[in-house]
């Protein structure tokens, strides 16, 4: 089996945390898990879900026949006579509960971790079947971009703030961009990084293309959408503004590059 990225790892967290992995993954995850403090908190969040679900299966009555069998297996002493009887009987019935509940409690919790197993290994075909169609849906958008016969290519470069950061984009009129960039700096939670397309001296002010923040190494990638109406921008550039984004730059270039 190849060697998995942070994010594939990241993404098994879940199925680890319910023990749903097979043997080959399971060794990766926890090799990884040694030495990643992210992972380690992903797998510590899904701990209330696992206690959650063992205790989400109410407990089960066995099926009669197997109660009748055990109920006949309990020894019944002779009974001769009444004070033998009155002696012997509490120890028959004590025996005979001892007998069902040793049955009983077994079956219930087998019945239980089997339902549980089969509530996790649901719970991670639909959260895998789930992103398996966002990443495909994503990279057919990304194919069709770079396919585009009016794609360009923008090499964008780092500003004063940011001067080690740089990145690309690819720019269709007609189905969008592709941008990806590294390095950029850590950002307080309530900031994000806006993505704008530039327009032309007199064609109107910059558009907003999309709000992003990049991962802990500082790595953003994703597709936006292009207004059909809008003029086609000579560069393209990005700014720190608010969480929520900006109806216009209010800060510095961290990254600009202009269209060919």
């Amino acid at each position: 089996m190849s060697p998995l990225s942070h994010d594939d790892l990241r993404a098994l967290a879940s199925a680890y945390a319910l023990g749903a992995l097979d043997r080959d993954e399971r060794e990766q995850f926890e090799t990884h898990l040694a030495d990643c403090d992210i992972c380690q908190g992903e797998v510590r969040s899904f701990a209330p879900v696992v206690d959650a679900l063992a205790l989400s299966v109410a407990d089960r009555q066995p099926p009669a026949e197997l109660r009748a069998r055990v109920l006949g297996a309990a020894p019944r002493p002779p009974v001769k006579k009444m004070s033998r009887a009155m002696t012997v009987l509490p120890w028959s019935l004590a025996a005979a509960a001892a007998m069902g509940l040793a049955v009983l409690t077994p079956y219930t919790m087998q019945l239980r971790q089997r339902t549980s197993d089969l509530i996790a290994t649901v719970r991670d075909l639909s959260s895998q079947l789930a992103d398996g169609n966002r990443q495909l849906v994503a990279v057919r958008r990304q194919v069709s971009l770079l396919a585009a016969p009016d794609v360009r290519r923008v090499d964008l470069r780092g500003q004063a703030p940011a001067p080690q950061a740089g990145a690309r984009a690819y720019f269709s009129p007609t189905r969008g961009v592709y941008f990806v960039a590294a390095d950029l700096p850590s950002i307080p939670a309530d900031k994000a990084y806006q993505l704008w397309y530039v327009l032309p001296t007199g064609a109107g002010n910059p558009v907003s293309a999309f709000v992003f923040k990049p991962d802990q190494n500082g790595a953003a990638a994703f597709t936006a959408e292009v207004l059909p109406t809008m003029p086609n921008p000579g560069a393209l550039a990005v700014t720190l503004e608010p969480a929520g984004g900006s109806p216009a730059p209010t800060s510095d270039l961290y990254l600009v590059g202009a269209l060919p």
